[in-house]
């Protein structure tokens, strides 16, 4: 492959997590309202048993709080949301490595066709989400599809050389930081419009999010168009392994390499504390802040500014004096700060904008340390586990990983969505920082992996 085609391939496959990032991130800036969209739904029996279930294990003398804007801000919400969000992770879980595996054998094109396009199946289906069912029934879809990550990170690993791959996992870490700047901030202008009140879309099963679920549905399809016809193979015939075995869920104990199990023990317990500490971060702005759709896709932006200035920036040019190793451990450090900043920001509400805006920036502080946190240890963990797994297992290795985030995705927003429900969100926060304790001791006894 000349450099020429290279740059191409890398390109496509940029461009490929870039939209499947900026279709999956839409929803974020929704999730309180459409939780409490799906609660209020009295007719909707699944929704309505799971509110009455939540009202009554709900503590009677600690209310939800009053939220100037929209009413009441339930934090049954926060349960719902976490149950929502562990369905999709637990899908992931289950077929990241699977997905991974399957493109060790037959390539990456095949199995991106396929998870993209079932990707755009979710999407549609939540468009038409009249009812919580059908909302659960994209959610798992989604699920079912979510091998993309796994296996455009395994052909940025085929074309990258070792010496590099810390960068081009970097390069990932900014589709990333892009598309979490493009998704919420559609998903914010889309929560401005309600299809179901338009009198000729009355009989379609719309709901008032359709419109995010469209523009998903349409980068999705722009995704599936690209991996159809521009998306070159990044693994050769040769390279791929030949290995025949049905795969398996639970290879992380199959794995012989002890750095990379310990890399993905790192790994999990990392996003355990993280991706409950991201799920209820809606939450908390609303709870705290009284934040709208428009300013929750606002506080995404900075987010995804900070991830592309840290990963295209920090993480390339201090990656090889530092060291992969060296790197992640800041970033769990600074992650540790991050949520104890989160914890007290804004606790003591006591109403009004001017109260509002003097308590802002401790936020954004703390929002800026915990996007910086997690932009340095994502592509340097990413990079290790790469970096000391053979070609031809690239993909079940990769998938291995993505599959203990997917797991601990898994856990982590319903464990914080309890935490938060029954002993409130500074708890919430303080306990995702004590939880980062344990990754920084498994990474510890990983070397810094050889790149020659």
């Amino acid at each position: 492959m000349t450099k020429k085609e290279h740059k191409g391939v890398f390109g496509i496959i940029f461009l490929t997590i870039f939209l499947d990032m900026v279709g999956f991130s839409v929803i974020f800036p929704l999730f309180p309202e459409m939780m409490d969209h799906y609660l209020s739904d009295s007719k909707d029996g699944i929704a309505s048993s799971l509110n009455s279930f939540l009202e009554n294990f709900a503590d009677s003398e600690e209310p939800g709080e009053e939220n100037e804007s929209k009413g009441i801000f339930r934090r049954e919400t926060v349960i719902f949301g976490g149950i929502l969000g562990s369905l999709f992770a637990i899908l992931q879980f289950i077929c990241a490595p699977i997905w991974g595996r399957l493109s060790d054998r037959i390539g990456r094109k095949k199995v991106l066709f396929v998870t993209v396009g079932l990707t755009s199946a979710g999407y549609l289906l939540w468009a038409f989400a009249s009812h919580f069912w059908i909302l659960l029934l994209s959610r798992v879809v989604g699920g079912l599809a979510s091998g993309n990550l796994s296996v455009a990170t395994a052909a940025i690993a085929d074309i990258t050389p070792r010496n590099k791959r810390a960068k081009g996992m970097a390069v990932v870490g900014v589709a990333f930081g892009l598309g979490f700047i493009m998704g919420p901030a559609i998903g914010g202008f889309c929560s401005l419009y309600d299809l179901t009140k338009v009198s000729a879309l009355a009989n379609l099963g719309l709901n008032p999010f359709s419109l995010a679920a469209f523009a998903s549905f349409a980068l999705a399809l722009l995704n599936w168009g690209l991996v159809i016809f521009v998306f070159r193979e990044t693994l050769a015939p040769e390279k791929r392994s030949k290995n025949n075995d049905r795969p398996s869920i639970f290879e992380l104990g199959k794995i012989e390499h002890p750095a990379i199990r310990r890399t993905c023990l790192s790994y999990f317990w990392y996003m355990i504390s993280f991706s409950g500490m991201e799920f209820t971060l809606t939450f908390l702005a609303v709870d705290r802040f009284r934040f709208e759709p428009h300013e929750i896709a606002w506080m995404f932006v900075f987010i995804g500014l900070t991830l592309i200035f840290v990963q295209g920036l920090a993480v390339r040019r201090l990656v090889n004096p530092v060291g992969e190793r060296n790197l992640a451990m800041i970033g769990i450090v600074l992650g540790t700060i991050a949520f104890f900043i989160l914890s007290q920001a804004g606790l003591n509400n006591q109403g009004g904008e001017e109260w509002k805006f003097s308590n802002i920036p401790l936020f954004y502080a703390g929002l800026l340390l915990m996007s910086a946190g997690v932009a340095l240890i994502s592509p340097c963990l990413t990079a290790m586990t790469s970096l000391f797994s053979t070609e031809n297992k690239q993909g079940l290795h990769l998938g291995v990983f993505r599959s203990a985030g997917s797991l601990a995705r898994a856990t982590g927003p319903i464990l914080a969505a309890v935490i938060y429900f029954q002993f409130g969100s500074a708890t919430a926060y303080l306990a995702g920082a004590c939880l980062l304790a344990l990754p920084l001791i498994f990474l510890a006894k990983v070397p810094q992996p050889d790149k020659s």
